[in-house]
């Protein structure tokens, strides 16, 4: 018999040390971001709160100090819609190298009109991707100095349904927000998937991993006042949907894996076990749509174009 013990299964309530580890997650303050800030700090780890709003970011670096004795998280300005201020905020880390980044962080807009950002891109689309894809040009440095980075892409459910109209990426004809939402966290899986690429093809220590959530639910989130605050009304009338969906605090379950997990692979799609849509995370086949090569290298070229960033320079 072989003396070499299998691998546990991973357990959600039962995260590895990451002690000395530095970890940045994108739109930390709230939402799906902060519960994967929070579940990140109870391993040791350094984790920073990339947030555009500081008042926010204090709220929420209190509120997890204040559930992981000896938490080592602090906050550090970031806005994604502002593609000149990344490098200062990337040099306001004050890190030699970085572990892993989460690019959770993301404007979702329910109706119209159409916004634009001060560079003159869609809101949605300039924020959730452009930003991403420009902050990740900037972290390369510090990614490639760590031992074993990843850059970890929170994509949405709400893709998998989607197509990318490479020809209108900022839904200047034809704008509906929900749309251009779904559209604008596909482009962000093909540019994880597309980064992974070329990471390998460069031999490089940093490897990139796409997640999403499934189906998170404020309502079926547990509170962390002032965070989050969950009533009792909402949580009776969430009740029937945690049959089929789960909340942000499950939600953040695939990201945190990609992070911590050494058997995750760069490349690799993470979802919710369950019809992609609630439970423990698992990998799952990369979607149809997401495997067109051709699609992600016309993107990357037209993101180089927008953002005014060469990615093409990747240090080793």
């Amino acid at each position: 018999m072989s003396s070499t013990s299998p691998t546990p299964p991973w357990d959600v309530q039962r995260l590895p040390r990451a002690d000395g580890s530095v970890f940045l997650v994108t739109g930390g303050n709230a939402g799906i971001g902060y519960f994967v800030a929070e579940q990140l700090s109870a391993t040791g780890a350094t984790v920073v709160l990339g947030s555009r709003n500081p008042a926010k970011a204090e709220v929420a670096t209190a509120s997890i100090r204040s559930r992981v004795p000896g938490a080592r998280v602090r906050a550090v300005r970031l806005d994604l819609a502002d593609l000149s201020s990344l490098g200062t905020a990337v040099e306001s880390l004050d890190v030699g190298c970085l572990d892993a980044v989460v690019h959770n962080a993301g404007v979702a807009l329910d109706d119209p009109p159409r916004r634009e950002t001060g560079d003159g891109h869609e809101l949605m689309f300039g924020t959730n991707h452009l930003g991403h894809f420009a902050l990740t040009h900037w972290l390369m440095p510090l990614l490639s100095a760590a031992r074993a980075a990843r850059v970890v892409t929170v994509g949405s459910f709400a893709a998998k349904s989607e197509w990318l109209d490479l020809d209108d990426l900022q839904s200047r004809r034809d704008y509906r927000a929900k749309r251009t939402y779904g559209r604008s966290k596909l482009a962000q899986m093909y540019f994880g998937l597309e980064l992974d690429r070329r990471l390998r093809v460069l031999d490089s220590t940093v490897a990139s991993v796409v997640v999403h959530p499934g189906g998170a639910l404020d309502s079926l989130t547990p509170s962390r006042p002032p965070v989050h605050t969950r009533t009792s009304g909402a949580r009776l009338r969430g009740a029937p949907a945690a049959l089929l969906i789960q909340g942000k605090h499950a939600g953040a379950w695939p990201a945190v894996r990609a992070v911590l997990d050494p058997a995750v692979r760069g490349g690799q799609l993470w979802g919710p076990r369950v019809f992609g849509l609630r439970g423990r995370p698992h990998r799952e086949p990369v979607w149809n749509h997401l495997a067109d090569t051709s699609v992600a290298a016309r993107l990357w070229d037209t993101n180089c174009d927008l953002t005014g960033v060469n990615l093409g320079t990747i240090p080793r």
